[in-house]
């Protein structure tokens, strides 16, 4: 009972909003005349000199507003209590210091029977006597507040900080005072030559050569978790800490930068697998991008997909006039318009259900609104599920890309910005066929645009980068559904390799591209380093808090059309550098539109009746370096080799 009535005080105590500084303004004020007319009765005790209530009373009312002054020009009272440090005990000496001074006064006009050394006497005891009074109050509260955290705080988990800058020290204050954090702060972390302890504030600093050393500390501290500050370090580290973190199942933790915080309080959260993919922090040029979308009217088609959407929310961020969102899913627009129109109220929304199937529809588009800038994201981009379709991929990627592009062209779009993929690449299936293909029909009609063989002047730009983290259908989601429900977590094959760039990264470059960009370049995105889906699922398990033995990956084997390693760029083109060292310029081999004319219409014709075959060998013979992998399809290969 008594336990549970001191943790209910507890509680309460540390939860309790800060005390007005008035209260604390008429304690101080009140404490201090109470040490100056105190000093006075004791003096005349001591030095046996009549005392009189009217001296009394003039000089308490004197150092009532001596006092006053003091605390106001020094704010004595503005410092929380329960957060007293140095700086506000500096501040009671100088405010009881002008008080002082002013009570002399006093004490000269009402108490001239005093000595010179009476007087002195009583101005010291009464400097020591308010001082030592204010001061062990604020310790008395300092102490009393620390206890009752500490009491109430046991259930908190113990966490270091890895690094130990001075946002750091910052957030450790924050997080060890704040009663609605789960966390504490048990001290940092830094690898350095030699290991060593030292304290900074009131933690320590543990210096370590090895991760291993960590395992003293564990032990010693209880500790369960590190704490990432920095994108930086949590990237620097994922081969040494955070791995032996994983193997140890020690918690990983991260907070955004300290400008991200809402309510200037941070937000900790478990470290996911884009965390540990995460790059660079990538600089685009928004002064630029800024200018070129200012007073626009821009349609984005798929607004509704992963790509989509964010390009959306980006666009959205910069000044333009109107912003169409174009795409045949319903309920993907309608979410869509509900978060922007809440996010920025000012801007001119148009959401548009169609499909780019239909010229109609889209001609009542480009009719109605006018669009100058084009970001073409709408496509069907699985693979699987397009190698069992290829009519459908044929009709979106391809037919849906020309309807697009020559409507664009028609009503005088400025430029016009396809999403493409590094399956386009040496394609191996059915979808990454259909958008080179399409790559290929955008090119070659700006080509013939500059050579003037085709009226007009929109400016085509293709934009190619490998998967995205978190996109609807990727391995992410997957990985994560499988590990919530026990496992397995399946992966095609152990040496699969993947490139993986962020949502946001992807949009963020494709809005930098169509910046930089001229009419017929193909823009291919800095992708990193490969990751192993295998590598990828095995810390997905362990950062979910699971053990290899507990979920365990099951190996499915290579899906129809699909690689084990993903190309960036095929093995005939080379690149050039431009302004961002994320982009580069690729040198495609080149075609004539006239030329292809006949063989997308004729593709167009057999992927509309249904002619699966001959449409797939149309493609083949367009792109002569679409050589299908453990598909159907295969056989067309080896007829055109037979041949």
């Amino acid at each position: 009972m008594t336990f549970t009535l001191g943790a209910r005080l507890a509680k309460r105590i540390v939860n309790e909003p800060y005390v007005n500084r008035w209260f604390v303004f008429a304690f101080d004020i009140i404490i201090s005349t109470i040490g100056t007319g105190a000093s006075y009765a004791l003096c005349c005790n001591l030095f046996h000199q009549q005392f009189l209530s009217s001296s009394f009373v003039q000089i308490a009312l004197f150092s009532l507003f001596s006092s006053s002054i003091g605390c106001l020009l020094f704010k004595t009272y503005k410092n929380i209590v329960r957060h007293s440090s140095l700086q506000s005990i500096w501040r009671i000496a100088v405010a009881l210091t002008v008080k002082t001074v002013l009570v002399s006064v006093a004490l000269l006009l009402y108490a001239d029977t005093f000595t010179e050394t009476e007087l002195i006497a009583t101005i010291v005891l009464d400097f020591c006597f308010t001082f030592s009074v204010l001061v062990l109050s604020r310790v008395f509260v300092v102490i009393s507040y620390q206890y009752s955290i500490n009491s109430y705080t046991k259930s908190k988990h113990n966490v270091l900080i890895y690094g130990a800058n001075p946002n750091d020290l910052s957030l450790s204050s924050i997080l060890n005072l704040n009663t609605q954090s789960i966390y504490k702060i048990a001290g940092y972390l830094r690898f350095a030559k030699r290991e060593d302890t030292y304290p900074i504030g009131n933690l320590p600093v543990y210096t370590l050569k090895h991760p291993a050393g960590l395992k003293k500390i564990i032990e010693k501290e209880y500790i369960e978790g590190i704490l990432f500050t920095r994108q930086a370090d949590i990237w620097n580290e994922r081969n040494r800490l955070i791995s032996y973190c994983l193997s140890k199942n020690l918690k990983l933790f991260t907070v955004p930068p300290i400008g991200k915080w809402r309510h200037s309080v941070p937000q900790v959260r478990k470290l996911d697998i884009s965390d540990l993919l995460g790059r660079e922090e990538i600089q685009i040029n928004t002064i630029q991008i800024a200018e070129d979308l200012r007073d626009k009217t821009i349609v984005v088609t798929g607004a509704a997909g992963s790509i989509g959407s964010e390009l959306c929310r980006q666009i959205a961020s910069f000044k333009v006039r109107k912003l169409v969102l174009f795409d045949n899913c319903e309920t993907g627009i309608h979410n869509l318009r509900l978060e922007l129109e809440e996010k920025f109220p000012n801007l001119e929304l148009v959401p548009m259900i169609g499909d780019v199937r239909f010229k109609e529809r889209l001609n009542y588009l480009f009719e109605t609104h006018h669009p100058q800038i084009v970001f073409h994201a709408a496509a069907y981009k699985h693979v699987p599920l397009m190698e069992s379709n290829p009519n459908e991929a044929f009709m979106v990627n391809v037919v849906g890309t020309r309807n697009i592009a020559h409507i664009a062209l028609e009503y005088g779009a400025e430029k016009f910005v396809m999403i493409s993929t590094d399956k386009a690449v040496n394609p191996t299936n059915v979808m990454g066929a259909s958008k080179r293909l399409a790559e290929i029909y955008v090119q070659s009609l700006n080509y013939a645009i500059k050579a003037g063989r085709v009226a007009g002047k929109t400016q085509y730009i293709t934009t190619r980068f490998g998967n995205v983290l978190g996109s609807q259908g990727s391995v992410i989601p997957l990985f994560e559904s499988q590990i919530a429900k026990g496992g397995p977590v399946t992966v095609t094959h152990p040496e699969i390799t993947r490139y993986f760039m962020t949502i946001k990264e992807a949009c963020l470059l494709v809005l930098e591209a169509s910046n930089i960009g001229h009419g017929g370049d193909i823009l291919v995105f800095d992708m990193g380093t490969p990751v192993k889906i295998a590598d990828l699922a095995k810390k997905m398990i362990l950062l979910s808090g699971y053990n290899l033995d507990t979920i365990k990956i099951e190996y499915t084997g290579l899906r129809p059309g699909e690689k084990l390693y993903e190309e960036v760029l095929s093995s005939i083109e080379h690149t050039h550098p431009t302004s961002n060292k994320k982009i580069r310029i690729a040198d495609a081999r080149s075609y004539t539109f006239e030329e292809l004319l006949p063989d997308y219409d004729r593709l167009e014709e057999l992927a509309r009746t249904c002619q699966t075959e001959a449409a797939v060998k149309k493609a083949k013979e367009i792109v002569p370096e679409f050589i299908s992998n453990n598909s159907q399809f295969s056989k067309l290969d080896q007829k055109t080799v037979a041949a």
